[in-house]
């Protein structure tokens, strides 16, 4: 299916060039055109990590997950003048953390509803009854996922090239949530070209289809007397010192009404060429979300609460170590945010092509949101040529951040807070990530497939390292391919 979606691309993209092609033949006048023909860029990436505070564990659990991200981008020029842009890709991945949102060995909510699929796993009963850990793995159906995207813009330069505008059009969805966006750019050129002021603005209209960890949707569909229907029919429910009880009661968790997600963005960029050697670049982003701004299935548990387990007694004393392999905490809550948040960037780039072997690159960034958070972003890269077309280009990023005033970790929260998150994403770290960039050009496109002759073809492996203990890899992939 993906691939006849490429080809329909491909095809309608060739017939419109060749169509503008034949009225720009009849033009008096030359005009360098923005684009000279089709470009097709084939794009891959890999990526894995793993770290051990899992937000649907509230803060404790294993944070394996790997991601493949197959894409394909598509330019066509209409004219001399206008340029159009087709992405579409996929993020197929497998989460050890989303998989715990129904933790159990056993199927939950075995029930009449076709919509309960996300909550039913492997019917394997062990002979002591269900099992989970935070530490291993489910095989239920949030284990997996595949999120499809694609993204359309158009875009038109002036005759002089001195002004740009352009539209844009996005669209994603996967299991339990689906996004909507558009958005707009204007871009003007003065002092010969060396001076640019540009302007952007884009809207999403995202949209939850909420899923809750088992227990709590448990709790939402029979009410008090859940101990006794559906999953937990038959199951023991254990209290801290491990005995059998029936006064888990999760009275604090309401299910969400509205699912809605907007967020609008606007950017101001200047660019500066200051010299043959020097460019600089300046941003300032503002960004205004509103709506469900938390992740429903984000477990949280308080400390001025009991505390209940479904597993295995014995790992109980050991819950939060890797080597409890039976046992789950049953969750207090969910994660509760404030409803809008309002975030602004700031930073610079700096270019300095120092000779015809190397140029360097730097990147600042500066955050600030109003739920506390303020993060500092410092990128460098060296490309450095080699030869016959060959560049190789080492690159290191450091990034730091404050926590919100919404975090705490594992049962550190208490019932009487408006707001409560354990998502280590938002808490105070640092990290490091280091990269080497390998790609080869060829302006004369020697090698072809079919009429596409191959211009350019790269790969990047990065590494990342943070300081709460979570690690990466990502290793990516691309080639461009021109048509003739």
């Amino acid at each position: 299916m993906r691939l006849s979606i490429v080809i329909l691309i491909v095809c309608f993209g060739a017939f419109l060039h060749q169509v503008n092609a034949q009225k720009n033949d009849s033009t008096l006048l030359y005009k360098q055109k923005v684009l000279e023909s089709i470009e097709v860029d084939m794009l891959m990436s890999y990526y894995t990590q793993d770290g051990t505070h899992s937000a649907v564990g509230g803060g404790v659990g294993t944070e394996e997950l790997s991601d493949g991200t197959p894409a394909i981008v598509v330019k066509v020029p209409l004219n001399a003048d206008d340029v159009l842009t087709f992405d579409v890709g996929i993020s197929a991945y497998t989460s050890a953390s989303s998989s715990n949102i129904n933790p159990f060995n056993t199927g939950a909510s075995q029930g009449e509803d076709e919509d309960e699929d996300e909550y039913e796993d492997n019917y394997s009963v062990s002979s002591n009854g269900p099992t989970g850990s935070p530490w291993v793995a489910s095989s239920g159906a949030s284990r997996s996922d595949v999120l499809a995207a694609g993204h359309i813009s158009y875009a038109h330069q002036s005759d002089d090239r001195n002004f740009i505008w352009g539209l844009n059009g996005d669209v994603s969805n996967e299991y339990d949530y689906t996004s909507i966006g558009f958005g707009g750019q204007i871009a003007r050129l003065f002092n010969d070209k060396n001076t640019e002021v540009g302007l952007k603005g884009q809207v999403y209209l995202d949209t939850w289809r909420p899923i809750y960890p088992t227990e709590l949707h448990e709790y939402e569909r029979y009410g008090s007397n859940f101990l006794n229907q559906g999953y937990f029919s038959g199951v023991d429910v254990l209290n801290l010192n491990g005995a059998v009880t029936d006064l888990y009661h999760p009275d604090d968790f309401s299910s969400i009404s509205d699912g809605k997600r907007n967020s609008y963005s606007m950017s101001l960029s200047f660019s500066q060429i200051l010299s043959k050697r020097f460019q600089a670049s300046v941003f300032l982003d503002f960004i205004q979300q509103s709506g469900l701004l938390s992740t429903p299935y984000h477990r949280m548990y308080f400390a001025d609460k009991e505390d209940y387990f479904v597993g295995q007694a014995t790992d109980i004393p050991n819950y939060t170590s890797p080597t409890n392999r039976s046992v789950f905490h049953l969750a207090d809550d969910i994660e509760r945010m404030p409803d809008t948040r309002f975030k602004m960037p700031v930073g610079a780039r700096m270019n300095y092509y120092i000779s015809n072997t190397f140029v360097i690159r730097s990147y600042y960034r500066y955050y600030q949101d109003d739920w506390g958070m303020d993060g500092h972003t410092m990128e460098v890269e060296l490309p450095v040529r080699l030869f016959q077309g060959f560049s190789v280009t080492p690159t290191f990023r450091y990034y730091t951040q404050t926590e919100v005033d919404y975090f705490a970790g594992y049962e550190q929260h208490f019932s009487t807070e408006q707001y409560y998150t354990s998502d280590y994403d938002l808490a105070s770290f640092n990290s490091n990530q280091y990269g080497l960039g390998l790609s080869y050009t060829d302006i004369f496109t020697k090698l072809h497939v079919s009429k596409f002759g191959m211009k350019n073809i790269w790969t990047k492996f990065s590494h990342y390292d943070r300081s709460d203990g979570l690690s990466a890899n990502i290793i990516s992939f691309g080639v461009r391919f021109v048509m003739d």
